[in-house]
This record gives structure tokens, C-alpha cells and sequence, in this order.
């Protein structure tokens, strides 16, 4: 369970990590200010790293099938997505493990 709220963490953070792109990159393009992606871009791949490392550590704690196992690593390829594997899998997973 403890690993499964890490995911959840980490499935929001890396979210909110992936659109604050949506910021620092017409920053460092259009106005070349580059230390704001700098700092963001660094702290996205952390960020990507670990989520998709907890993924792949609640996979196996939960004995998850290939397909949500692939679903939720492939979340960190979208920037929305990884709020939506957060509540149609994770929290899901939560809430069944709480009862």
C-alpha cells in the first residue's frame, strides 16, 4: 500500500512536471530565458525516473498484468496521462486494498 500512495505521488508530481513545459519552453524559445527549463526539465526527469521505477516496483508488489503494468509506464509519455492512470488504476487499487 505504501508503494501504491508513492505512485500516486509521484503520478501527480510528474504530471504537473511535464505541463510546467508548457511554460518554461516558449521561455526558453521565444524569449531565451533558459534557466527556468533548466531547472524544470532536471526536476522532469527525476521525476520520470522514479514514477516510472514505482511502477514497475507496484507491478510486481501487486502482481499487475502486462497491460495495466504497460498503461501506467506509458502514462509517462503523455502530459495528462499520468493523472488519468492516477484515478482510473492507482487510487482505484487503493481504495480496494483499504477494504
Amino acid at each position: 500500500m505504501k508503494l501504491l500512495k508513492q505512485l500516486s505521488t509521484l503520478a501527480i508530481l510528474e504530471g504537473i512536471s511535464y505541463l510546467m513545459f508548457a511554460v518554461t519552453m516558449p521561455l526558453k524559445y521565444m524569449l531565451e530565458i533558459t534557466g527556468p527549463n533548466q531547472i524544470v526539465g532536471m526536476l522532469h526527469g527525476v521525476l520520470f525516473l522514479a514514477y516510472c521505477l514505482w511502477a514497475i516496483f507496484v507491478s510486481k508488489e501487486q502482481n499487475w498484468n502486462i497491460k495495466t503494468t504497460c498503461i501506467t509506464l506509458a502514462a509517462s509519455l503523455l502530459p495528462i496521462a499520468t493523472f488519468i492512470v492516477d484515478s482510473k488504476i492507482i487510487k482505484p487499487e487503493i481504495d480496494r486494498l483499504k477494504n
